[in-house]
């Protein structure tokens, strides 16, 4: 159309052109645009897994008809009856019915009471052990016929004696000894049963040897001063009776030996040649005596050696 101007084209330079893409970038987004914007996305979920084989399958229950059959109802001579009594009502009832048939019938004699039948009467006493005879009558002593054989084979010079009875004090087979082996002598004499004298004499052998060894002197007696007597304890009368009562005990009041003095028991300076020997010695008698008391042990055997075969429990030994 005539008078109209041409359209002006405008030719945009580089760095305007990125100038616009600025702006454009930083204007926000209208509401319009927003809602056309793509949602989260929903999670995928995972594969089931793989069915369970078969080889792990529990097994199938059982069919009806395989279960094992129910036993049979009981058999009714077998089932207890409700009206029967359970047994020990039977038994008791069995028991009464049996007291009272047992009982006797009022009006006639057994209704008196019962008398009990007396134990019988026990046999007499033998005659023998009776009265004047129970009292005649002795123990037999024991057998000493080995012991003497063994005190001869010691070299010991003895004699046998009456047997001794006075009242509790007895022996009833003692033995008087004079003399032991290599001419050791008891110049007193010694009443002794035969276990005490082999005791004594087999102990006599040790003080021989113990007398060469400390004192150089050979042993010529032994100085007693009591076997057989008829007393009590540490000569107490209202004591036990000493085992002197029964000759099974000796008192030994000194040594004697060639070629020097006697030596007493008693106590001796320590050290001595002496004291060493009555200490051996002493010691050596607790080997063949149950009891061995001397200075020490108490007053009343200050001055001698007590010898004795006292029995005791458990074959206690008493050596002080």
């Amino acid at each position: 159309m005539p008078g109209r101007p041409p359209p002006i084209r405008h030719s945009a330079s580089p760095l305007a052109r990125g100038l616009l893409a600025l702006g454009l970038a930083a204007m926000p987004i209208s509401a319009g645009r927003a809602a056309e914007a793509p949602t989260a996305a929903v999670p995928v979920p995972p594969p089931m897994p793989p069915e369970r084989p078969d080889t792990l399958k529990p097994p199938a229950p059982a069919p009806a008809e395989a279960m094992p059959p129910v036993p049979p109802p009981r058999p009714a001579e077998l089932t207890p009856s409700a009206a029967a009594p359970p047994k020990d009502v039977a038994k008791d009832a069995a028991k009464d019915a049996a007291k009272d048939a047992a009982k006797p019938v009022s009006g006639t004699d057994s209704a008196k009471p019962e008398i009990p039948t007396p134990p019988p009467t026990p046999p007499g006493r033998p005659p023998e052990l009776s009265g004047q005879a129970a009292l005649a009558l002795k123990v037999s002593p024991p057998d000493d016929t080995a012991c003497r054989t063994r005190l001869k084979r010691l070299g010991v010079d003895f004699e046998p004696l009456p047997p001794i009875a006075e009242g509790q004090c007895t022996a009833p087979l003692p033995l008087k000894v004079t003399r032991f082996a290599d001419g050791v002598a008891l110049p007193q004499g010694a009443t002794l049963t035969c276990r005490t004298a082999e005791a004594l004499a087999r102990w006599a052998t040790e003080v021989q040897a113990e007398a060469d060894r400390i004192l150089k002197h050979p042993l010529t007696g032994l100085e007693l001063g009591g076997s057989y007597v008829c007393r009590g304890q540490n000569h107490d009368l209202d004591a036990k009776l000493s085992e002197h009562a029964f000759a099974n005990a000796a008192d030994i009041m000194g040594f004697t030996f060639a070629g020097r003095a006697s030596i007493p028991v008693k106590t001796m300076a320590e050290g001595s040649d002496d004291a060493q020997f009555l200490a051996a010695v002493r010691g050596k008698a607790c080997r063949f005596f149950r009891t061995v008391l001397g200075p020490g042990t108490n007053a009343a055997h200050a001055n001698h050696f007590h010898l004795d075969e006292r029995e005791r429990n458990g074959g206690h030994r008493l050596c002080e």
